[in-house]
């Protein structure tokens, strides 16, 4: 009896939400008891949509935005090899003009900038201070008999030249073509780097012998360059007579060499920032070859650029 008036309760409660619908217009009814106007059943069909739509932008916004990073990254990537080659390219040939005495027009144009930025970017200072420190740090291992003869050969045509209007022709050209800043820093660094060392040889007692490449007329010249710069107290001035004027370099210098051990000398050491310097016949215990930002070195380049 209970069961079936429960029954007639749900059907009479059903009827009445139907008659009261067709006063409030449609509805819609979940088994569960919840019911909308067809009103809201469209906002909230609408609102699915729109988070849908939001959902597809997002995600087409993430696939482009992905695209692009990774197009951006394959250029970097494509950069950084063409820096490769380049780098290797120019690491080759610097070697060669180096040995053979190239002059700065004979570079090819991707190597000048690298070679700016081997300068640019600290490098040359922080190889020209190695070199000195492993020529003083060689140097203070030693220690001259004090009778003259334990020499220490130092190139000077890296850092003067015959007549303060007049300055080397490569380093000229490369002042008018290249980054003349960066070229006169490189200068100055050298200059004054040079200048400690020979000091500082002075000082432990070795006798210093200075060498040029230019005739002996450009004596006084270059002595009175030397004595303004700070250079005092050399043991010699090495230049060039008429006769070796048509020598080669490389053979003019080892003869010089051969003639100073051939008197009794005992080269030590010899610096420069050249080759036929540091090659060829009685070089002594060590030489020691002084960055060139001409022939500028790449072997740290790539690894100090920051890609």
């Amino acid at each position: 009896m209970s069961a079936y008036a429960h029954q007639m309760e749900r059907a009479f409660s059903a009827r009445s939400l139907s008659s009261r619908g067709g006063s409030e217009g449609s509805q819609f009814v979940i088994e569960s008891g919840f019911y909308m106007t067809s009103f809201a059943a469209t906002i909230f069909i609408g609102g699915l949509v729109t988070v849908g739509v939001l959902l597809i932008t997002l995600m087409i916004s993430l696939a482009v935005m992905l695209q692009s990073c990774q197009s951006r990254n394959a250029g970097v990537v494509d950069e950084f090899l063409k820096l490769n080659d380049d780098y290797s390219y120019c690491k080759i040939f610097t070697l060669h003009a180096e040995l053979n005495g190239l002059e700065a027009d004979e570079f090819p144009a991707i190597c000048k900038g690298l070679a700016i930025q081997y300068i640019k970017d600290g490098q040359y200072a922080r190889d020209i201070n190695f070199t000195m420190g492993l020529a003083e740090s060689y140097f203070g291992t030693l220690t001259s008999r004090g009778d003259g003869l334990d020499v220490v050969l130092i190139d000077i045509d890296d850092i003067f030249t015959s007549s303060p209007k007049c300055t080397n022709v490569m380093m000229d050209r490369i002042d008018q073509s290249w980054c003349t800043d960066c070229i006169q820093e490189a200068k100055h660094l050298r200059h004054m780097q040079t200048l400690r060392l020979f000091m500082k040889l002075r000082t432990s007692g070795w006798s210093v012998i200075l060498f040029s490449r230019k005739h002996e007329g450009q004596r006084d010249v270059t002595t009175d360059l030397l004595v303004s710069a700070g250079y005092r107290g050399w043991s010699s001035l090495i230049m060039r007579s008429d006769d070796e004027m048509q020598m080669d370099s490389r053979e003019y210098l080892s003869r010089r060499r051969t003639i100073m051990q051939k008197d009794g000398f005992r080269i030590t050491g010899l610096i420069s920032g050249r080759m036929d310097a540091l090659t060829g016949r009685s070089l002594g215990k060590r030489v020691f070859k002084i960055p060139n930002p001409i022939y500028y070195k790449f072997e740290h380049h790539t690894e100090s650029r920051n890609i």
